[in-house]
């Protein structure tokens, strides 16, 4: 059988890494990656370990799934949990490959039947809508480096949105017609966003349930 060595970086998000350090392919992540018990991002050659969730966290997307769950029950969509890895890269090619991102959304929506990069059936393609909790040691890359992947690779996504968990606000990002995409701030405890490619709503109500902000 063969062994595989990972250099794992131990960073929560992909930060600049010296150039020398060699570039893992993405079969060697894969064999790594689903024997592991921990989960790990994949950006481009590189590996990163990714931290636990704190409690806000943790609530404010067991909300979004119940709120989500009742709106799609019986419909075409369905929404996944932060344990289903979305691929943003290129397909499956004989040559090693290092380019791409494979990722855990908090929640993913896939609507109609579910397509996957090969046959473990562990990496889902074709994501309609992305939503994201922000944390502070994860923020800066569900703004730039995951979104910049998830638009160029991703052209089934239709919305991505960021769910702040440090005060009532969510930024709607949704694909346009000619490819182009809008941005929406919906702030405060009576905001609501339609998420028109998987047709429900959700209220800060429902989404920040039990969530007790700190006095500014």
């Amino acid at each position: 059988m063969e062994t595989v060595t990972l250099l794992i970086t131990q960073e929560k998000v992909p930060v600049a890494l010296p150039k020398h350090k060699p570039l893992i392919t993405t079969d060697a992540y894969f064999k790594y990656e689903r024997a592991a018990e921990d989960r790990h991002i994949y950006l481009d050659g590189e590996i990163y370990a990714m931290a636990g969730e704190s409690a806000f966290h943790a609530d404010i997307s067991a909300n979004i799934m119940i709120s989500l769950g009742s709106q799609l029950k019986g419909k075409r969509c369905r929404a996944r949990t932060k344990d289903t890895k979305v691929r943003s890269g290129p397909g499956l090619s004989e040559r090693p490959q290092t380019r791409g991102m494979f990722s855990y959304p908090d929640i993913v929506v896939i609507c109609g039947e579910p397509e996957y990069h090969d046959e473990h059936k562990d990496i889902v393609t074709n994501p309609t809508a992305i939503i994201e909790v922000l944390s502070p040691a994860t923020e800066g890359f569900d703004r730039g480096a995951k979104f910049t992947n998830y638009q160029i690779w991703n052209p089934t996504l239709k919305d991505y949105l960021l769910v702040s968990q440090d005060k009532p606000q969510f930024e709607h990002f949704s694909r346009q017609a000619d490819g182009t995409w809008s941005y929406q701030l919906h702030t405060g405890l009576d905001a609501a966003v339609s998420i028109n490619s998987i047709q429900c709503k959700l209220t800060a109500v429902d989404v920040y349930d039990r969530i007790e902000f700190e006095t500014p």
